[in-house]
């Protein structure tokens, strides 16, 4: 005996897969300290039977002193950790975005210049974000201009602007990475495309205080349309001027 509370896990270990959930449920028995009496389903009828047996539909299936807990989410809420829930509105994608384009931006500059803040690295950071705002759209282009119809207000009236954006936006940040040339392309579309979303976003959100979801970052996010939408259409708008007087 080792002293340590005890587990049983069932888990399907097949030579063409390996559960990713048994995996994470291994794993988080045995950071908590448990023993585990890890046992593997190593074929479909084997697997099929199990859950024949115990009346569960999925695996894996955790036991902890011989009662049944259930599957990894279930294991989390019984560890009383949080259990995501897909459905859920959420701001993280459209954070985790710009702090890496941030610290991006904060690294080019302290290479090229020697310092990090410093007014390039704003530029960086702007186009850099546009570039990969672009690129989460791009993934699926007919699912974005989806989405967006239902608050934009220039692609209500003409549908293919949906469909167009992503690929100005990805242009404008490009062309905001390169020689002032370059920025005479960049600084129009950004106005455009910057202001057209910026109006569009507080009209739906602050004026007729509708709850939907932001297309920024591609058609399947759930991301909720408000104050981080707007400020990514501001951001255009602001650099955008800032290049102009520039």
């Amino acid at each position: 005996m080792t002293g340590k509370p005890q587990a049983t896990l069932y888990r399907m270990v097949m030579p063409d897969h390996v559960c990713p959930y048994g995996l994470k449920a291994l794993h988080l028995l045995r950071s908590r300290g448990y023993a585990v009496d890890d046992r593997w389903l190593t074929t479909r009828a084997e697997t099929d039977a199990f859950k024949a047996q115990h009346g569960v539909a999925t695996t894996p299936q955790t036991f902890i002193d011989g009662v049944r807990i259930g599957g990894h989410d279930d294991l989390r809420r019984h560890f009383g950790l949080r259990v995501r829930d897909p459905k859920a509105t959420s701001y993280a994608p459209v954070i985790a975005l710009f702090a890496v384009t941030a610290a991006a931006a904060l690294a080019l500059s302290h290479a090229v210049t020697g310092a990090a803040l410093t007014p390039q690295a704003l530029q960086w950071f702007v186009a850099l974000s546009m570039c990969v705002l672009a690129i989460l759209k791009l993934r699926d282009v007919e699912s974005f201009a989806t989405m967006f119809l239902n608050y934009d207000l220039l692609a209500r009236r003409w549908v293919p602007y949906g469909r167009v954006y992503p690929y100005a936006e990805a242009l404008a940040g490009v062309l905001m990475l390169g020689e002032p040339l370059m920025h005479r392309i960049a600084i129009p579309i950004s106005l455009f495309i910057g202001g057209i979303g910026a109006v569009s976003v507080f009209k739906a959100v602050y004026i007729d205080r509708r709850t939907l979801k932001c297309a920024c970052v591609g058609g399947d996010s759930n991301v909720p349309l408000g104050f981080l939408s707007l400020t990514e259409n501001l951001m255009m708008v602001g650099m955008a001027l800032w290049m102009l007087l520039g």
